[in-house]
């Protein structure tokens, strides 16, 4: 296996096993089920749908691999957006070995502009596939029509009422550069590695309203969790703990009660965590309890980490 397929796998594997093995209010943990799943589909996902992230296919036949995969695996949609999101950071990577937000940002602006309608046409296929619920229909390249443009042009004409499609459009600036710089600052919080997820998810969740829970449950239900996520952000800038609390758990029961999953602030976590991993490989020799204070700063920038460090990707457990 090449170290460049071993780093992607590490870090896709690394980053989904962080996405349950954390509690992040209203989604699915190891802590708390909800939406009728639980964490072991999401885990079996991410090894299933492995292999297509850390393929060299083009970027929609990436997607639909791994999510035939996760259907396969799962028997639900559990990762369509974290794989819309993950593939073409993960070419962009395998292109430069980027070990900065900047560089990786340069190298995904040519891949994007050179998706094709072939990849659209793939990626639509994932889709139906996935079945996601709430997606309602669009004005021009519906999801149910087969596309007449380009992946990165039917993206952006989504831009507007989903962040997932908005990272096509924006070159995933909210990912390399909103969300790695709201990580990098949870650690200089000294904070452990759960804290700075945690804080991480709540400050997409705050930053504006999760495209999953307008198409399920409406702007105004979206509105009211972006402005509870405020005041959650808020006390995690005070205290980076404060996700270890009682208070927390019962916000998260709360939204699950409610039927309110943030899941699109669920995937764009996850890919900003991947492409923590790969700009800085040592990430994914911590555990969640272990401390995040300035890592990723003063961790080596190119280069693997030691074997014998790794842990399981997905046997992590969280406080």
């Amino acid at each position: 296996m090449s170290e460049r397929r071993e780093r992607l796998l590490d870090a896709w594997l690394w980053a989904c096993g962080l996405d349950v093995a954390v509690r992040k209010a209203g989604n699915v943990s190891a802590q708390s089920a909800g939406h009728g799943m639980a964490a072991s589909a999401f885990l079996d996902s991410a090894r299933a749908a492995a292999p297509a992230i850390a393929g060299r296919n083009a970027v929609g036949e990436s997607i639909e691999a791994a999510v035939r995969a996760t259907r396969d695996a799962a028997g639900c949609n559990t990762n369509l957006g974290i794989v819309l999101l993950c593939v073409p950071l993960a070419r962009a990577w395998q292109a430069s070995g980027a070990d900065s937000p900047d560089r990786l940002l340069a190298t995904l602006a040519p891949g994007l502009a050179a998706l094709d309608l072939a990849d659209a046409e793939a990626a639509y296929r994932a889709i139906a596939v996935a079945s996601p619920g709430g997606l309602g229909q669009a004005p021009a390249e519906d999801v149910a029509d087969a596309p007449s443009v380009d992946l990165r042009a039917a993206m952006t004409l989504a831009a507007g009422r989903d962040s997932v499609a908005r990272q096509y459009r924006d070159g995933f600036a909210d990912i390399l550069g909103f969300g790695i710089g709201e990580f990098l600052a949870a650690g200089a919080c000294e904070a452990t590695l759960g804290d700075a997820v945690q804080r991480l998810h709540t400050a997409f969740l705050a930053r504006w309203p999760d495209s999953h829970i307008v198409r399920k449950l409406g702007g105004g239900v979206a509105q009211t969790v972006t402005a509870e996520a405020a005041g959650w952000l808020a006390r995690f800038r005070d205290d980076p703990a404060v996700g270890r609390g009682r208070d927390y758990g019962d916000w998260d029961n709360s939204l699950k009660q409610r039927g309110i999953n943030p899941g699109t602030s669920a995937d764009m976590t996850v890919a900003t965590l991947f492409a923590a991993a790969l700009m800085w490989p040592r990430c994914v020799a911590l555990g969640v309890d272990q401390s995040w204070h300035g890592f990723c700063i003063s961790s080596p920038r190119t280069g693997s980490h030691p074997a014998s460090t790794r842990p399981d990707p997905l046997g992590a457990k969280s406080g």
